[in-house]
């Protein structure tokens, strides 16, 4: 089991800082600004600690395309990622290969282009290696868990990014469903998505959480109404300490989430159209 990484404080900050927002013109400028940035905290992140680093991933056309512009930039040449680990926050229960599966959208646009060694790769199970997205749910836990420091339940995420739905749903906790609120365990699986396939694996929001940094990745007109949401929980959040409760996670779950360190709403103007 790895010793404690220097990411890991020895107790989480209390409270983590609100989040912060960075505009950008469009979503090219956007994936390509976020797959710099992305270089960079891995690199400097490599060079403070003897441990390996690990980052969560995201689904969905930005999510995707932040790898795809950073395997086509030289900087993706600073980062050792021999020592980088790759998880996912959630995952479409179909089988291996299927266009659906976040990781093999990015396995192909980034994996296939830039060496990572096979062992750095950590999928959820899919439908064909597991019975039920229960048993892929709780292998995952365990993957995690074997990867943790001492004493902690799974790897400290030195970034995690994360995607936002029109609804304003993160990874695969959607509006007005329960989940959000889980804090029983570390990995649910999803039966019932509202948005298709309908069989899932997902991350509840105290594994999400459980990163250095989060960055959201917002594009799109269709993202507004949901990112008002956010900005406006952010903004009573830096005023007055107070962080979303209960009913503003189960309105819009992406409000929740927070890095200990930072979390970044990095957003192309289009989604914030009132402050354009």
């Amino acid at each position: 089991m790895p010793e404690q990484s220097s990411l890991s404080p020895a107790e989480p900050l209390v409270p983590a800082p609100a989040p912060v927002v960075v505009e950008h013109p469009d979503k090219e400028a956007l994936a390509q600004a976020a797959a710099a940035r992305l270089a960079l905290t891995l690199s400097d992140e490599l060079a403070e600690t003897d441990e390996d680093v690990h980052v969560c991933l995201t689904g969905g056309s930005l999510g995707i395309a932040v790898w795809e512009r950073l395997a086509d930039s030289a900087l993706h040449r600073i980062v050792d990622w021999s020592r980088v680990h790759f998880w996912w926050s959630d995952e479409r229960y179909v089988p291996e290969g299927h266009e659906d599966r976040n990781v093999q959208q990015v396995r192909e646009v980034f994996f296939d282009r830039v060496e990572v060694p096979a062992g750095n790769i950590h999928p959820m199970g899919s439908s064909d290696a597991y019975r039920t997205p229960g048993e892929a749910a709780e292998a995952y836990a365990r993957e995690l868990a074997e990867h943790a420091p001492t004493g902690e339940k799974a790897p400290v995420f030195a970034v995690s990014l994360l995607g936002m739905g029109p609804d304003g749903h993160m990874a695969s906790l959607f509006p007005g469903r329960r989940e959000i609120l889980d804090d029983a365990v570390d990995v649910l699986p999803i039966e019932d998505s509202p948005k298709p396939p309908p069989r899932r694996v997902t991350m509840t929001r105290p594994m999400i959480d459980l990163a250095a940094r989060i960055w959201f990745l917002v594009s799109g007109a269709d993202k507004a109404e949901a990112f008002s949401r956010l900005e406006q929980a952010a903004r009573v959040e830096a005023r007055d300490g107070r962080a979303p409760d209960e009913q503003a996670q189960l309105e819009a779950p992406a409000v929740a989430a927070r890095g200990w360190a930072q979390t970044l709403y990095l957003v192309s103007r289009e989604a914030r159209p009132a402050f354009s």
